[in-house]
């Protein structure tokens, strides 16, 4: 009974590390974030991108973020990822490739270019002390006239 109730035990700490340590959000919250996303830039596009930055107003949960793009100059403009903002902020989104060589940037700004709501797969590291990279899977549309945003989850 005794080892029944340590393995029982065990079971319970490890699925609430894999809950709570390890806390990541869902396809789901991805594109529920970006359709989020896209009315604030409609709202009010200069305090959203600010907001987005910042990781406000529910633009930053777990491993959740926005990141946005000028549509006409393909420069970064936002980007909620703490790990990364300093380095990305003002680049070229169509420039960007992952850790394993992979040029996924002209992906992601075609996408944002796009009225419906566009799938990129790549490799980029997870807000947080880890920078290793892990495989995302972003969604990516078109906000505004000049602003394309997107919200990726981690698998």
């Amino acid at each position: 009974m005794r080892k029944l109730m340590i393995g029982a035990l065990a079971s319970v700490v490890a699925m609430t590390l894999s809950t709570t340590g390890f806390a990541q959000g869902t396809e789901a919250e991805a594109k529920a974030m970006l359709t989020k996303a896209v009315a604030a830039v409609k709202a009010d596009q200069t305090k959203a991108l600010a907001t987005f930055t910042a990781g406000e107003s529910g633009f930053r949960d777990r491993d959740l973020y926005v990141f946005c793009a000028n549509l006409t100059d393909s420069k970064i403009v936002a980007l909620g990822n703490p790990n990364v903002s300093k380095q990305l902020l003002g680049t070229d989104v169509r420039a960007l490739k992952d850790a394993t060589g992979k040029v996924y940037g002209p992906d992601l700004f075609a996408g944002m270019q796009k009225d419906a709501i566009s799938q990129v797969e790549y490799m980029f590291p997870r807000p947080g002390a880890d920078t290793k990279p892990v495989q995302k899977i972003s969604f990516v549309t078109k906000a505004s006239n000049d602003i394309g945003c997107g919200v990726g989850y981690y698998k």
